[in-house]
């Protein structure tokens, strides 16, 4: 008997339930599961009113693949959307919805890298219909790729070379400073250790757009110190949740930026070591390490693409980077012995827009069922 051919199949799925289909992928070790084939056609004009659709109506689906038993609190997954107002317009060539733990982000930079990779390899047009248009430059030896995400049109430059060993970029959509040096006054209930031990009462923080909103605080601002050699992440979780719960409720710091009101909200907390502050920020030999906890505290495994997006429009608004002024970004995966393989480069690109370099590794493929309801989907911490 071929349990497998059985089970991708159906045969062993309740009845209201569909085989969901994914290729599973990775980006510096942070996971992207690219759902392939089985989610529902979403209701919606627009690329945000389709995520408002899975959010509202069909969310039982992100739930299952991203949380326990088939998932964990650390999963990330890609619902491609072959149609959107930017297809129509001819503006992309595919969309994509980003999911989590928590629910739906808008911009992801390792999930970009890793389907960039995958949508120019595949050659299957009922996952990607328009996969004929995306047109192989010979001279250049690279494909672009216009994937249209939640927070706009991002370009994807994929070379041709495969098997994992080249060198993904996208362009970011505008990127920029929206608040520096944010006095955030700590109530004393809410002071973790390592503030109560620096006898500090105020933290200062960033807070930059790289198609999501997230701080950027500098370690020793926290208590912290050297998160390059290591860290308690428990303890850092603790700190980050606090700032994020006390700049979100800012709600002005996310305002007036020109941005629809589905953007407008804190996604994320990076934490930085001080070499943020030097003057191009170490360059390609001294990579800039930064933890950054996302959605409901996802510790990001790669060095987040829309962080390095937000992190080099921070840095350029204070004067620190010039144009083109390349940086390796680690996590603190990517910063340990043989992780180069993990780190991103960015870079700025123009005023307002930032390349960011990765790369982005296959690790399977699988087909999801629900034989029982007790296995729907959750977390047990």
């Amino acid at each position: 008997m071929d349990v497998f051919a059985q089970i991708s199949s159906g045969e062993y799925s309740l009845g209201s339930t569909t085989v969901i289909k994914t290729v599973e992928m990775h980006t510096g070790g942070e996971p992207t599961r690219i759902i392939i084939a089985g989610y529902p056609q979403l209701e919606g004009s627009t690329l945000l009113e389709k995520r408002a659709h899975a959010r509202d109506k069909i969310d039982d689906i992100r739930q299952r693949l991203m949380r326990e038993p088939r998932g964990h609190k650390e999963m990330y997954g890609a619902i491609i959307v072959p149609e959107t107002e930017h297809t129509l317009s001819g503006k992309a060539d595919v969309g994509v919805l980003f999911c989590h733990n928590e629910g739906y982000s808008t911009m992801c930079g390792h999930a970009t890298i890793a389907l960039g990779r995958f949508l120019v390899d595949t050659e299957d047009e009922d996952i990607f219909p328009r996969r004929k248009q995306v047109q192989f430059d010979e001279v250049k030896g690279e494909c672009c790729l216009r994937l249209h995400a939640p927070c706009g049109v991002v370009d994807v430059t994929v070379p041709s070379v495969r098997k994992g060993t080249g060198s993904l970029r996208f362009i970011s959509v505008r990127s920029f400073a929206a608040a520096t040096n944010l006095r955030i006054a700590v109530p004393e209930g809410l002071r973790w250790p390592e503030l109560r031990q620096a006898g500090k009462e105020h933290i200062l923080v960033d807070v930059a757009y790289g198609g999501a909103f997230y701080v950027i605080v500098d370690e020793k601002e926290l208590g912290f110190e050297h998160i390059k050699e290591g860290v308690d992440l428990r303890r850092l979780d603790t700190a980050t949740a606090i700032i994020k719960e006390l700049v979100g409720a800012r709600k002005e710091v996310f305002r007036g930026h020109g941005l629809d009101s589905d953007l407008e909200y804190l996604y994320g907390v990076i934490v930085v070591d001080e070499g943020e502050g030097w003057v191009g920020l170490g360059g390609l030999d001294d990579g800039r390490v930064g933890v950054c906890f996302f959605a409901n505290q996802q510790i990001d495994r790669s060095p987040t693409g829309s962080g390095v997006s937000a992190r080099v429009a921070l840095a350029r608004a204070k004067g620190l980077l010039g144009e083109g002024e390349r940086v390796r970004f680690d996590s603190l995966l990517s910063a340990g012995a043989g992780g180069e393989a993990g780190a991103f480069v960015g870079s700025a690109a123009g005023v307002d827009r930032v390349v960011v370099e990765g790369r982005a590794f296959y690790t399977g493929a699988c087909a999801f069922v629900v034989e029982d309801a007790f296995s729907r989907g959750g977390l047990l911490v």
